[in-house]
């Protein structure tokens, strides 16, 4: 089959023949129809100082993608061969304390699809049953193929409630979009989206946001004034990492404000934990999506709700055949549009 690989410890990737993966006993085997692009997946085509602390090559990476299976394991129930599926990318043990709990998204020996073990960057692929999520309602592969990321963006969505609330967004890329679209369509009162790409911004206000600020030219405390806001922010979605977003967030919070964290800072960020303590602000960390809450409440909501639907497609903004990665790959990493698609059926 045709893979992208990363054959040693070093940039860039390959488009190459390699041997079709072997279905387990407990395992499914997927013909992948489409992949989505991730920033996991731009660290390692540049084998920066994280993929190389991260991933252990050679490797297919990617782990966001949408597909129908063609072969199950002798042991493996409710998956059936035809079934289009899309996939929890995180292996868990099963044994630990907080998998024993059913908290599986905190295992403490997780593996990751194209990150510690073969991903979805090709046209087979095989993953434990449990870990394949099977459509039962007809969807659009370029949305399934964002059923991962869309995880991130309904579990950082819902992990306080926003009924109600104002929200703010720091960092409108896909994910971050994606979070707006479900505050919107969960009932919260103003969302405000801010980033320093206008073209995401642009993006925002089409999900559903309020308002959107370029925090190079503008600060957060504008879109309160012009929103008619008399207190700070009840919730917010950090998710972009940058150095100066947490502690821009912090000060625009209203006291008793939560905030949920997915974007991973690449370096510490300096936090004035004084106004945390006395403004009694809540700081949540999100990873991954809760397995498998998360999956249902996404599925219902796009399941009944094509005003979601709608939205969700619309983020991706660029689709090409898997045989022209490496336009994919550079369209992803301009980090000016939405979401990047490869069809793997073409090829």
């Amino acid at each position: 089959m045709k893979a992208l690989y990363k054959a040693e410890a070093a940039a860039g990737l390959e488009l190459i023949d390699v041997p079709e993966p072997e279905t387990g006993p407990e395992d499914v085997k997927i013909r992948v129809l489409r992949t989505g692009i991730c920033g996991t997946d731009l660290h390692i085509l540049r084998w920066d100082d994280w993929a190389a602390s991260a991933v252990a090559a050679p490797l297919i990476p990617g782990h966001e993608f949408f597909g129908e299976v063609v072969e199950v394991g002798p042991l493996v129930h409710d998956v059936a061969v035809g079934d289009k599926v899309s996939g929890e990318g995180h292996i868990v043990c099963g044994t630990c304390r907080n998998c024993r709990a059913g908290r599986r998204q905190m295992c403490i020996r997780t593996q990751g699809l194209g990150v510690q073990r073969n991903g979805a960057f090709a046209e087979y692929l095989t993953l434990p049953a449990t870990n394949a999520w099977v459509h039962h309602s007809a969807i659009e592969p370029d949305v399934g193929a964002l059923f991962d990321p869309l995880g991130n963006a309904v579990h950082t969505a819902l992990a306080f409630p926003v009924v109600g609330e104002d929200v703010l967004v720091a960092g409108c890329g896909p994910i971050g979009l994606m979070a707006i679209a479900v505050a919107r369509h969960v009932g919260a009162r103003f969302i405000v989206g801010t980033d320093i790409s206008p073209d995401r911004l642009a993006l925002a206000e089409g999900m559903g946001a309020d308002f959107t600020v370029d925090v190079r030219s503008a600060s957060i405390r504008d879109a309160q004034i012009a929103l008619g806001m008399r207190e700070g922010f009840d919730v917010g979605f950090e998710m972009s990492g940058a150095p100066t977003a947490l502690p821009q967030m912090i000060e625009n919070m209203n006291h008793g404000g939560r905030i949920a964290m997915l974007g991973l800072p690449s370096t510490q960020i300096a936090v004035d934990w004084g106004i945390v303590v006395t403004h009694m602000l809540t700081l949540k960390g999100i990873y991954g999506r809760e397995m498998f809450e998360t999956w249902n409440a996404m599925g219902a909501m796009l399941q009944t709700s094509e005003t979601l639907r709608n939205a969700i497609a619309s983020i991706v903004s660029d689709r090409f055949p898997a045989s022209r990665w490496e336009d994919g790959f550079a369209a992803a990493a301009s980090a000016h549009g939405g979401k990047v698609i490869l069809d793997w059926t073409e090829l």
